[in-house]
C-alpha cells in the first residue's frame, strides 16, 4: 500500500510539476517539509514504545551505528548516487533528452537511495504500517513537482524504480515475518522509531546532522539480541 501510495504522489507532483513549472512558492515547499519532520518525530516516538526492553534498543542502535559507521553505509549510499548521476545524468546537456535520462535518474537516487525507504518498506512488509512511506510519498510528490518543473517528464518514470526497489524491499520484509517472532518485531519496530527520529531531526528539520544510515544495522542486531536473550533464558 505504502509504495502504490508513493507512486501515486510522484505522478501527481510530475503532473503539477509540468503545469505549474517554477511558480510554485519555495517558502511552501520548506513549510511542509517542516511540518513532515515535526511528524517523523511524532510517529518515531510513538514506535519506540513498541519496546518491552528499552536497553535492547540501545544496544542495537549503538552496535548497529559502530557497524555501519565502520562500513561507512551513509557515505556509500552518497557515492553510489553521485556514480550513477555521473555515469548516466549526462551533465552539461541542454537537450531534451539528457534532461529527461537527468531527471530519471536524480529522481530515483532522490526517491530510492536512503534509510526512509527501507525502514518504511520493511515496515510496511512487517506489520502493515506504512505511516513512514506515507510521509516518504508527500515528500517524494513535491520532490516531484520541483524536479518536473526544471527536468521534465523523465522524473515522472523514476515511478519504475519505486515500484520495483521499494516494493521489493516491502515483499522481501513480508516473507521475513514468517521467521520473526512478535519480540523481535517490537524490538524492530522501536530500534526504526529512533532511527525515523534521526531522519526528522536530522535530514528533514536540519537540526543537526545525523548519519542515519549508518544505522541501518541496528535493524538486524535488534532481532538478534532478542534471539541472544530468548538462548539464555532471558526474556
Amino acid at each position: 500500500m505504502g509504495t502504490i501510495l508513493n507512486i501515486i504522489t510522484v505522478l501527481l507532483g510530475g503532473i503539477i510539476g509540468l503545469l505549474l513549472g517554477s511558480r510554485f512558492p519555495q517558502k511552501m515547499r520548506e513549510t511542509v517539509v517542516s511540518a513532515l519532520g515535526l511528524f517523523s518525530i511524532a510517529v518515531g516516538l510513538q514506535m519506540t514504545f513498541a519496546s518491552k526492553n528499552i536497553l535492547i534498543v540501545l544496544g542495537a542502535i549503538l552496535i548497529g551505528g559502530i557497524i555501519g559507521e565502520a562500513i561507512g553505509i551513509d557515505e556509500g549510499l552518497k557515492k553510489v548516487g553521485e556514480w550513477l548521476e555521473e555515469k548516466t545524468g549526462n551533465k552539461g546537456k541542454e537537450g531534451t533528452q539528457g534532461n529527461f535520462v537527468r531527471g530519471f535518474v536524480m529522481a530515483s537516487l532522490l526517491f530510492c537511495v536512503g534509510p526512509m525507504t527501507i525502514l518504511g518498506s520493511i515496515q510496511d512488509g512487517l506489520n502493515g504500517d506504512y505511516k513512514l512511506l506515507a510521509i516518504k510519498s508527500v515528500m517524494d510528490g513535491f520532490g516531484a513537482l520541483a524536479f518536473t518543473s526544471s527536468l521534465g517528464v523523465g522524473v515522472m518514470f523514476s515511478t519504475l524504480t519505486i515500484a520495483v526497489y521499494q516494493g521489493g524491499l516491502t515483499l522481501l520484509a513480508g516473507y521475513a515475518k514468517a521467521i520473526l517472532t512478535d519480540a523481535m518485531i517490537a524490538e524492530m519496530t522501536a530500534t526504526g522509531g529512533i532511527m525515523i527520529m534521526g531522519i526528522g531531526v536530522g535530514s528533514l528539520l536540519e537540526l543537526k546532522p545525523i548519519r542515519v544510515g549508518n544505522f541501518l544495522p541496528a535493524l538486524i542486531i535488534a532481532p538478534l539480541i532478542v534471539g541472544l536473550l530468548k538462548l539464555f533464558g532471558v526474556v
